[in-house]
This record gives structure tokens, C-alpha cells and sequence, in this order.
């Protein structure tokens, strides 16, 4: 008896194989791969500033970057509480990526209850902002991600309401019995989706 192919393996992925790797605090295994590097499924998660242009013209430049500044602070430390990977900026908004579809819509409830949060504190800059959460198995290239799931998050993000988060059926199906508060809207019809999709809304407490 020969062995038809012999494939070399390091410790980690044994260990992963034999079910000793490290799981995350949501109880998911982690690859043995950098975590920057997730070759598998993945939740994408957009913000977008609602009206920056307009802001932009009516408040002028230097509040318009306040605005960008404090909308990036309030997301990178919401990403950084829910293991969430900064992908890009956008330019009035962050991508990210996230192993756990739960753990993006809890990123976004933060971001959500921080931003209004600080615009009790300041009402001289209404900052509001869209979010938008698909999960699929996007296409990574030079640390970007592309593909349908990233469309379609981009696409739930701009379609939300201000101060919003709308997420797409599979990120509602993967977060069944995680006791957040998701109602479905029906099937919505999205700008390069041949088909409507059934998208669901998450409800924010004002705690």
C-alpha cells in the first residue's frame, strides 16, 4: 500500500484538524492562518455618513472632518470591542470584515447608541450614519475584499435609514437564537440585484 499524494502539514492545522484549536468567545474555531487572512466565510459591515456632501457645503470642511473623525473613532472602537477588521475607508465610511455574524450586529448597535450618544453632547454636529451587513464568502485580494457579498452589504448600507442598520437573510439566519432583536421588512428590491432580496432590520435599543 502506497500513498498516492503526501501533503505536508504544520502542528496548527493538525491541532485544528484533531479539534484543538482556539475558538473565539462566540465558541467558532479560529483558523490556524492569521486572522487577517480568514480564507473562509465572512460577515461584511459597511457605515456610510448620511448627507456628507450636504454637510460638507452647509457646516464647511473643518466640522465636515470633525464629523469623519469622530464617526471613525466611534467605529474602530466598536470594532475593536467585537473582533471586527478594518478594511477600508471609504471616504464618509468604514468596511470591515467580521468572523461572527452576531458579533458584526452588536458592532453595529454600538455604533449606532454611541453616535447617538454624542449627538446629545453635541448638537452642533448631527452625525447619522447608515449600516449595511451581508455575510458570504467574499473574494480577498491585497487585503481588499470583493465580490456579491461585499456588493450587497455596500448596497443594505445605502438603502438603510439614518441611524439604521439593515442586514441581509443569511446574517439573520447565522444569528438565530443570539437573543438579538431583528425584524424582517420583506423583499426589497436593491440597485444590481436581479431579484428581490428579504432583508431584515435591526432594532436598536436606547439604552
Amino acid at each position: 500500500m502506497l500513498a498516492l499524494k503526501i501533503i505536508e502539514v504544520t502542528p496548527d492545522m493538525a491541532d485544528a484538524f484533531m479539534g484543538a484549536s482556539e475558538v473565539d468567545r462566540n465558541g467558532a474555531a479560529l483558523q490556524p492562518l492569521s486572522r487577517e487572512h480568514d480564507p473562509g466565510t465572512r460577515t461584511v459591515f459597511f457605515t456610510d455618513i448620511v448627507g456628507s456632501t450636504n454637510l460638507t457645503q452647509r457646516l464647511g470642511d473643518d466640522a465636515a472632518m470633525t464629523m469623519v473623525g469622530v464617526h471613525d473613532s466611534i467605529v474602530r472602537a466598536a470594532l475593536a470591542a467585537e473582533d471586527g477588521r478594518e478594511v477600508k475607508h471609504t471616504g464618509d465610511g468604514i468596511m470591515a470584515a467580521f468572523f461572527s455574524a452576531a458579533s458584526a450586529i452588536r458592532c453595529g448597535i454600538k455604533v449606532q447608541q454611541d453616535l447617538r450618544q454624542h449627538r446629545a453632547g453635541h448638537p452642533d454636529l448631527p452625525l447619522q450614519v447608515r449600516v449595511g451587513i451581508a455575510a458570504g464568502e467574499p473574494i480577498e485580494h491585497h487585503n481588499d475584499l470583493f465580490g456579491s457579498t461585499v456588493q450587497l452589504a455596500a448596497r443594505l448600507c445605502a438603502h438603510a435609514d439614518p441611524d439604521g442598520i439593515l442586514i441581509s437573510n443569511a446574517v439573520a439566519e447565522l444569528c438565530v437564537g443570539k437573543a438579538l432583536r431583528l425584524q424582517s421588512i420583506g423583499h426589497v428590491v436593491l440597485k444590481g440585484f436581479d431579484e428581490p432580496l428579504h432583508v431584515h432590520r435591526v432594532e436598536i435599543s436606547l439604552a
